[in-house]
């Protein structure tokens, strides 16, 4: 048997394979279902040879490329441990700004109908309805598969304000209008290298690749957006860093007003948001 500090040596720093520390930290935690920070403080405590095992098993997997997200199953979100799988994306710290917007539009001691489009592992929707409890959301996605997530995260988290809808963007919402229409649509174009590329690889390309410049659901929600908004309800896109000018231009076109982009952590377009009339 050996110490946990030195099975991280033989796979880090020293060792051949090259893995980033925190990666192989957190797949060490994972297989002994402690906080990593545990790790720290029982660095000379034995590992079983089944954890040692089970340990190099996941290594060898990441090696291969596949996110740590799904080899754990978990990934961080606001103030939120969800639940991921490949069915869904892998929950981002950029998007977190997309919440930071929403929730100044949406007062906390008032009720507030919000939408999510494209929920995924319901990561947004989540965020949100967790810091504004009289708000009533509801969170859309296509994928049946990525739904389940979503409801089992809502489920876990105890959070009974979130219902969860299957539906192509409005289509399940007939008559429904809201307060706040937010979404983390697909944006990437279809023919961006990057794709084949680290994480992406591995993610469903359905919930990232748009078309050839990647607004074409973005181009949707522009335009279905406005019979689903209440009069001075608005509507927050998330996109990549070089489309804020597009995504603005497409709300301007579509009768938004209060146009503006605003950036995330670091000082990229991030979020572009517009007000309905």
């Amino acid at each position: 048997m050996i110490t946990l500090a030195a099975a991280l040596r033989e796979t880090t720093g020293t060792g051949t394979s090259g893995l980033d520390r925190i990666d192989a930290e957190f797949l060490l935690a994972h297989v002994l279902a402690k906080p990593r920070a545990w790790l720290y403080a029982h660095a000379d405590d034995l590992l079983a040879p089944e954890q040692l095992a089970a340990f190099r098993a996941l290594l060898k997997r990441r090696e291969g490329g596949e996110p740590v997200a799904y080899l754990t199953g978990q990934r961080g979100f606001w103030s939120l441990d969800l639940q991921v799988t490949a069915d869904t994306l892998i929950p981002r710290p950029e998007t977190e700004r997309l919440v930071e917007l929403a929730l100044a539009f949406v007062h906390p001691g008032r009720p507030a109908a919000v939408l999510d489009l494209g929920t995924g592992s319901g990561a947004v929707a989540l965020a949100i309805a967790s810091e504004r409890p009289l708000s009533q959301v509801t969170a859309i996605d296509i994928s049946p598969a990525a739904l389940a997530v979503a409801a089992a995260n809502g489920r876990r988290l105890h959070l009974g304000n979130v219902i969860f809808e299957h539906g192509d963007w409005f289509s399940s919402l007939g008559s429904r209008r809201f307060d706040i229409i937010v979404s983390n649509p697909p944006y990437i174009a279809d023919g961006d290298t990057h794709l084949g590329q680290g994480d992406l690889r591995f993610e469903p390309r359905s919930a990232l690749a748009a078309g050839a410049d990647g607004l074409d659901d973005i181009r949707i929600i522009v335009g279905d957006a406005p019979r689903h908004l209440l009069p001075g309800a608005w509507l927050l896109l998330e996109h990549g860093w070089n489309q804020g000018a597009s995504v603005r231009g497409l709300l301007e076109a579509g009768g938004f007003t209060e146009i503006m982009t605003e950036p995330d952590l670091e000082g990229r377009d991030r979020v572009t948001l517009g007000r309905m009339v």
